[in-house]
């Protein structure tokens, strides 16, 4: 058998529907399609020097890495790598030849720290280890059966508070993004971004094809967004909350809870029938939150870091 790692290249439909598969099979829990492999390719910030790549093995993709640069950090030289492989097809050298292939490249660009992925399985974090990688935090994944759970039920806005959708804010979503940042900002994370760039932010997040602005909730007092839970689906039956938070000066009043609610039945009620969302292991109001809702961990993913030179 003839391995190789190269270039997804841009254009091959085969390409992007075999990277798209190989992602499902390794992480059912996250949202990925060829279409939406094609935008971030097309859209990714020329300082992200962002390159993904595939193993093939006799015309067969059978591994995948996202490779870039932390362009959006105060703090330079930092680099990611995230390897997936088939998990019918390891231990045939797929991982090593990408995360080899990986390095170099961005070794390259000057970055001196890797941040990497993986999935919190013993091969996996040995793979990671024997790679030169450390393990760091850790995130879980969550999944919510749409067709056969119980959701809470709906409830009034309290005085002084709307619901409205994502659609709603189209022709200026601006405000969103101003909530968006500052919900961001206060995440956990190993890495410090700066969400100040709006052109950046309409194209990474809300022009992306995935995102679903009609199954996006947001909370709104005075005609500001002060709460969200902005949602993401496949096409298909599948939906995926990738940001609920609420701004610093309305927390502790259920908004974000109320607005995850609305987005949930309304997805519900449009035939989806999965629900995922993704928290840090750290983040114990938001995992009960989640838990409260139905959501129950399906996984888990540790981050892995490396330092070059």
């Amino acid at each position: 058998m003839t391995m190789t790692v190269r270039d997804l290249r841009p254009g091959v439909q085969a390409d992007f529907e075999g990277f798209a598969r190989v992602r499902h099979l390794a992480l059912p829990f996250y949202l990925v399609t060829p279409g939406s492999l094609a935008y971030d390719i097309a859209h990714a910030h020329p300082d992200s020097h962002y390159r993904p790549l595939v193993a093939e093995e006799d015309g067969e993709v059978i591994g995948t890495a996202q490779v870039g640069i932390v362009h959006d950090s105060p703090e330079p030289g930092q680099g990611y790598v995230n390897v997936y492989v088939h998990p019918e097809r390891t231990r045939r050298g797929a991982g090593s030849q990408l995360v080899r292939a990986a390095e170099e490249y961005l070794a390259g660009l000057g970055a001196t720290k890797l941040f990497a992925w993986v999935l919190d399985e013993p091969g996996n974090r040995a793979f990671a280890e024997r790679h030169g990688y450390r393990g760091s935090r850790a995130a879980h994944f969550l999944r919510l059966d749409l067709a056969h759970g119980t959701l809470p039920p709906l409830q009034d806005p309290p005085p002084g508070v709307e619901l409205r959708t994502g659609a709603d804010f189209a022709d200026d979503p601006r405000p969103l993004f101003v909530l968006d940042s500052e919900t961001m900002s206060d995440e956990p994370s190993d890495i410090s971004y700066e969400f100040t760039d709006y052109e950046a932010w309409l194209a990474d997040t809300w022009n992306h094809p995935l995102l679903s602005r009609e199954l996006t909730s947001v909370a709104v007092v005075d005609g500001v967004p002060v709460a969200f839970s902005a949602a993401r689906t496949d096409g298909g039956t599948r939906y995926g909350t990738v940001m609920t938070g609420t701004a610093r000066a309305f927390r502790g009043r259920g908004l974000a809870k109320l607005a995850k609610t609305d987005s949930l039945h309304r997805a519900r009620a449009a035939g989806l029938t999965e629900a995922f969302t993704g928290n840090d292991t750290g983040n114990e109001p938001m995992i009960a939150i989640n838990k409260w809702f139905g959501y129950e961990i399906c996984a888990t993913e540790r981050r892995y870091v490396r330092e070059l030179g």
